[in-house]
Order: C-alpha cells, then sequence, then structure tokens
C-alpha cells in the first residue's frame, strides 16, 4: 500500500525527510531512495506475477523500463555529480512543488 502511494521507494517523502530531518546531503539522499527500491521492487514482483488469474507481469515492457531506467539512473548520476548541492536542493523542492501542485489541481 505505502509503495503504491508514495512510489516505489517513497522517494517523493524519503527523499525530503532524509535531507530536512535527518540532515543527509541531497546527494546522497536521492542515492539512498534508488537504493531502496531493488529490494522492495523484487520482494513485491512474486506478488504480482503469481497473482491468481493472469499475471500482471508483461516481461516484454518491463525490459523496455528497466533499459531506459538503467540508461537514465546512469546518465542522472552522471550529471547529479556537476551540479552544486544547493541549486540541486533547489531542483528537487520546485520538481516536488510542481508534482504536488499537479495532484492538487488535477487528481
Amino acid at each position: 500500500m505505502l509503495g503504491g502511494l508514495l512510489g516505489v521507494g517513497g522517494g517523493f517523502v524519503l527523499v525530503p525527510l532524509q535531507v530536512l530531518w535527518a540532515g543527509v546531503p541531497q546527494r546522497n539522499a536521492n542515492a539512498n531512495s534508488l537504493v531502496a527500491i531493488i529490494p522492495i521492487a523484487l520482494a513485491a514482483l512474486p506478488i504480482y506475477y503469481f497473482r491468481k488469474g493472469s499475471p500482471q507481469v508483461d516481461f516484454r515492457l518491463a525490459l523496455l523500463l528497466v533499459i531506459g531506467s538503467v540508461v537514465g539512473a546512469f546518465l542522472g548520476a552522471r550529471l547529479l555529480r556537476r551540479i552544486p548541492e544547493q541549486p540541486l536542493r533547489i531542483a528537487v523542492a520546485v520538481v516536488l512543488g510542481v508534482v504536488g501542485l499537479k495532484e492538487l489541481v488535477f487528481p
């Protein structure tokens, strides 16, 4: 339930909490959130795949998502190293604010 509500890994909530409450640098909070996705996804896969009725996992589509995610994560991590901490924090706050506003206006 929490994975669906907060997103796999809970990045929408856990990244800001790490930065604001735990004093974790923005880069580390982003990386921690990505690492948290791995065990959550592995635990959920058999539940969705072996569900009664037809499986809810399309492995062909999932493969395309994995390829795109790996490429995006690689490029994003390289870009992340070049962005100074303060502009990075502002960018994350702006993105979270826009997503939150979108959800309020267009639920």
